[in-house]
């Protein structure tokens, strides 16, 4: 009988063993989120995604009930701190908000340290953003077309700063140039932020960056619009003519910003973590800040 009782304790232990992971998953997963959640900007602070976090933080602590903290893991044009998240715990508690510059990345770094498709799941895309081409008070072009006629006394070109290589600001940048026939020349930033303050100090002529950065400055008067490069114009900036309707038929880009978490993360937590986002962009606060 003994010998029976001991296999019998033993068998039982094993068991309560091997299903009690299981049972702490589960609750985890019910009671989730129980301490404060990071988001991770890849970006210079000042940018778009920075901007973003920060507007939805105060939402998404009430929504969720705990502390939400910012944190900027910037170079690379997002590699570092997207990688940091690739390689996080996925128990959602590290989540990563990302600019478009995300997507172009593959294509333009030949060893990232992560597998962008793998080892990241998407959660949301928060917003879709109308580009702004901005000048600094200084130059003196206030719309495209007189931008073609400054570019053509300058032996160099314009000079325009970019969030970093492939990005929305970047690459639309360099289809402006084409479609107005004018040279410019790139000079790249760790960041939106960093690009946005080399313009308005003067360091680059122009700067193509999202309605989300640009309105504050242009409205505080550190910047002016040149031109909005989506279909229509953006309630933000009602007086501000399109590309198309200053003879760009057609010319159409925007930028994005989305969210992602570790590749594994529970799907019951995504979809909190989803929740929580769109419940979050119907705040008031958010309201009209996507240009």
């Amino acid at each position: 009988m003994n010998k029976q009782f001991l296999k019998a304790s033993i068998a039982i232990s094993i068991l309560v063993m091997s299903i009690s992971p299981g049972f702490a998953q589960s609750r985890d997963l019910n009671v989730y989120p129980n301490k404060p959640i990071r988001i991770i900007n890849p970006l210079a602070t000042g940018g778009a995604v920075d901007t973003m976090a920060r507007l939805l933080a105060p939402s998404l602590q009430e929504i969720l009930g705990q502390p939400i903290i910012i944190e900027s893991k910037p170079g690379a044009g997002g590699t570092i701190g997207s990688n940091f998240v690739a390689k996080s715990p996925p128990d959602g508690y590290t989540i990563l908000m990302v600019y478009d510059t995300f997507a172009v990345n593959p294509h333009v770094y030949k060893n990232l340290p992560f597998d962008s498709f793998k080892d990241l799941t998407p959660v949301t895309e928060l917003v879709k953003i109308p580009l702004v081409v901005v000048a600094g008070n200084k130059l003196p072009a206030n719309n495209l077309k007189e931008l073609i006629e400054l570019a053509k006394t300058k032996p160099n070109g314009i000079t325009f700063s970019s969030g970093g290589p492939g990005s929305s600001g970047h690459l639309a940048a360099e289809l402006l140039k084409n479609s107005l026939g004018i040279e410019m020349t790139h000079i790249p930033y760790k960041g939106g932020g960093p690009a946005l303050t080399a313009t308005i100090s003067g360091e680059t002529d122009i700067t193509i960056l999202g309605a989300v950065i640009t309105v504050p400055q242009i409205k505080g008067g550190n910047l002016k619009p040149l031109a909005v490069l989506g279909k229509k114009r953006t309630p933000a900036l009602p007086q501000t003519l399109t590309a198309s309707e200053q003879g760009l038929i057609n010319f159409d880009v925007s930028s994005w910003v989305g969210v992602l978490v570790p590749a594994g993360t529970p799907l019951i937590i995504v979809d909190k973590i989803n929740s929580a986002f769109t419940q979050a962009l119907k705040n008031p606060g958010c309201a009209g800040k996507n240009g």
